[in-house]
C-alpha cells in the first residue's frame, strides 16, 4: 500500500481560484448542454397532439432505472452550424451513450425529433458513423429510436450526405460482427434515413406515426408526379403486413420501446460474457470534489498530476515508476474499482528519458494485459540543442511507436493543456485511444496563441532583416494580435468538442465513475463471444 501524501491546501487563495475558475468552466458546460433539451421541450404539445413522447423521455422509458447512462459526444456541432456561442446548439440532433438495456450494455443513439423534426445538422453523420464504431469495437448492440427528417436540404453540405454512406455500411459491419441492431421506428425515416430500418437485425414500427420510404410524398410528387398517401407508401402497419420491412407493431411510442426491452431481455445478450470477477476496493482517501480546485486555468502554472490521481484511483494508492528517472513524465500503477491500470500523466513537458521511460512503461503494462489511462497537461517534448543532440527525436519516437502499437484498452482525459507532438506522445485522437474525453477548462492546439504569435514575429523580423526593412512596432502588435486571436478562438474545449476532437467534456468530478465504467465496457468487449457471419442479417 503506497497511500499518496496529498500537499495541498484546500483553504489556500490558489486553490479557491483554481476552483472558481473550474466551477465557471463547468458552469458553461451545463448552460450549453441545456439548451437541446429546452429547445426539444418546447415542441411537447406538437407531440402530445400526435400520441407521442419526447425524445428524452423515450431515452427514460429504455434504459434501466438507476443504472449508469454515458452520453457520447455531447458538445458535437456546436458553433459547427453558426459561430454565435451564445444561441449555438449542441448534440446534432442525436442523444447518444452507452447504457443498460433489460441488464446489457448497449449504445443507443435517439434521434431528436424535438428540433427541427431531427434534421440532420453538419456532423450528424460523422458523430453516427463514431458511435456505430464504438459499438463494433465494444460488442455493444445498437438501439435507435428513429424519428428524423433526414438531412436538412437548406443547409446540404456534400460531406454529409457522402458520410453517410459510412453509417449504411458500419450497420452492415455491425451485423455481420455478430451484434445485433434495432430500430424504434417512432416517426417519418425518409430518403437515406429509411435504411436505418432497413439495415437492422430488428424493427419495431409504431403504428400511425412511425414511417419509412426512400421518397416521401413531396419527394416523390416532385420526382415522379405520382401523388401517395404516406400510409400507404411507407406506414408502419403496412411494412408489418406488406413489405416486411417491420417485424413488430406497436401501438403507440411507449409500447414499441416495451417491444424492444422485451426482445432485449429475450436475446440474453450476457450469456455470452462471463461476469467481471468481483473485486473489492476502497474509495479515494481524498473528496473528489477537490479536483475542482487543483488544476489551474492557466496551463502555464504548474501542479503535481499525482494529485489528480490520488482523488481518481481506489484508496488513493499510488506506485510511481521511475519517479527520479524523466521526471516530469509520471508513470503510475494504480487500480480504479479493483481494476488494475497504468497511468500516464505530466509534470511538464517530456524530455529524453521521460520519453524512454514511458515507452517502457506502456510496453510493460501491455505485457500484462493492464488497460493505460493518459492524462493529459503536455505542452510538447523538449527542444534545444542538448535535447536535440540527445536524441530527442528518436526517443519521442519510441514512446509514439509505443503509444500506437499498445494492445491494451488505452483511455485519454484532456484535463489541461494539450500542445503539439505532445498531444500524439499522450495518445491524442489521432492515435485511435478507446474513448477520449475532456475536461472543460483545457487548451488544445498546435501550440498556444502566444507562442504562435511570437514564431510568427521572428519569421517576419528575420525576413525584413534579410531584405534591409524595418518593421514598425505597431505592425509586429496587430500581427501578434491577429494571430493570438485566431489560434484562442480554436483552441478551448467547446471549440474542439463541438467539432468531434473528443468523445465529449464530462465534469472533473465525473472522472473516476467515466473511467470505472469505460474500463468495464472494454473488459466485456475483450471476453465477449459473438457469432460473426459473412454478410449480416438480410431482412426477407
Amino acid at each position: 500500500m503506497t497511500q499518496f501524501l496529498s500537499k495541498i491546501n484546500t483553504d489556500s487563495g490558489e486553490f479557491r481560484r483554481n476552483r472558481e475558475d473550474m466551477l465557471a468552466s463547468v458552469g458553461t458546460l451545463r448552460e450549453i448542454l441545456d439548451r437541446a433539451a429546452t429547445l426539444s421541450d418546447k415542441s411537447l404539445p406538437r407531440f402530445e397532439k400526435r400520441g407521442q413522447i419526447l425524445p428524452r423521455e423515450r431515452l427514460s422509458r429504455l434504459l434501466d432505472p438507476g443504472m449508469p447512462f454515458l452520453e457520447l459526444l455531447n458538445m458535437a456541432g456546436f458553433t459547427v452550424d453558426t459561430e454565435d456561442r451564445d444561441v449555438s446548439v449542441p448534440g446534432c440532433s442525436t442523444i447518444a451513450g452507452i447504457g443498460y438495456i433489460a441488464g446489457t450494455r448497449c449504445m443507443v443513439m435517439v434521434d431528436d425529433a424535438g428540433i427541427n423534426a431531427g434534421a440532420m445538422t453538419a456532423l450528424s453523420t460523422k458523430k453516427a458513423n463514431r458511435l456505430l464504431e464504438i459499438a463494433r469495437e465494444k460488442k455493444l448492440p445498437l438501439v435507435h429510436l428513429v424519428e428524423s427528417a433526414g438531412a436538412n436540404l437548406m443547409e446540404y453540405e456534400v460531406e454529409m450526405w457522402m458520410d453517410g454512406g459510412g453509417v449504411f455500411a458500419r450497420l452492415a459491419r455491425l451485423s455481420a460482427a455478430g451484434v445485433p441492431t434495432f430500430v424504434v421506428l417512432h416517426g417519418a425515416s425518409a430518403a437515406g434515413g429509411a435504411y436505418m430500418p432497413g439495415l437492422s437485425d430488428y424493427v419495431i414500427g409504431v403504428k400511425g406515426n412511425g414511417k419509412a420510404y426512400l421518397a416521401g410524398p413531396a419527394l416523390l410528387k416532385a420526382a415522379t408526379g405520382e401523388e401517395a398517401d404516406d400510409a400507404e407508401l411507407g406506414g408502419a402497419q403496412m411494412h408489418s403486413t406488406v413489405s416486411g420491412l417491420v417485424e413488430y407493431l406497436a401501438e403507440d411510442d411507449g409500447h414499441g420501446i416495451a417491444i424492444c426491452r422485451e426482445l432485449m431481455e429475450r436475446l440474453d445478450w450476457n450469456r455470452l460474457c462471463p461476469n467481471m470477477p468481483p473485486r473489492k476496493f476502497d474509495e479515494p482517501v481524498y473528496e473528489i470534489e477537490e479536483l475542482l480546485g487543483i488544476v489551474p486555468s492557466d496551463y502555464r502554472q504548474p501542479y503535481d498530476v499525482r494529485e489528480v490521481v490520488a482523488r481518481i484511483v481506489d484508496g488513493s494508492d499510488i506506485l510511481d515508476f521511475k519517479p527520479g528517472y524523466g521526471a516530469a513524465t509520471v508513470c503510475m500503477q494504480a487500480r480504479v474499482y479493483g481494476m488494475p491500470v497504468g497511468i500516464i500523466g505530466n509534470n511538464g513537458p517530456i524530455d529524453n528519458s521521460g520519453a524512454t521511460k514511458c515507452a517502457q512503461f506502456i510496453q510493460l503494462c501491455d505485457q500484462s494485459d493492464i488497460p493505460l489511462v493518459f492524462l493529459q497537461n503536455i505542452t510538447g517534448y523538449m527542444v534545444g540543442t542538448q535535447f536535440e543532440q540527445g536524441g530527442m527525436i528518436k526517443h519521442g519516437a519510441k514512446m509514439i511507436q509505443a503509444v500506437t502499437n499498445a494492445r491494451v484498452p488505452r483511455i485519454t482525459f484532456m484535463i489541461g493543456a494539450s500542445f503539439g507532438a505532445g498531444n500524439y506522445g499522450m495518445c491524442g485522437q489521432g492515435y485511435d485511444p478507446d474513448f477520449l474525453f475532456s475536461w472543460p477548462n483545457i487548451n488544445i492546439g498546435v501550440m498556444g496563441g502566444e507562442s504562435a504569435a511570437r514564431t510568427m514575429s521572428e519569421v517576419m523580423l528575420a525576413g525584413a532583416r534579410r531584405k534591409g526593412i524595418e518593421v514598425p512596432p505597431e505592425m509586429i502588435e496587430a500581427q501578434e494580435a491577429k494571430i493570438i486571436a485566431h489560434f484562442n478562438k480554436q483552441s478551448d474545449a467547446f471549440y474542439t468538442s463541438g467539432r468531434m476532437l473528443d468523445d465529449g467534456i464530462i465534469d472533473p468530478r465525473d472522472t473516476r465513475k467515466v473511467l470505472g465504467f469505460v474500463l468495464q465496457t472494454c473488459w466485456e468487449a475483450r471476453n465477449r463471444t459473438t457469432h460473426p457471419n459473412t454478410f449480416g442479417v438480410g431482412r426477407m
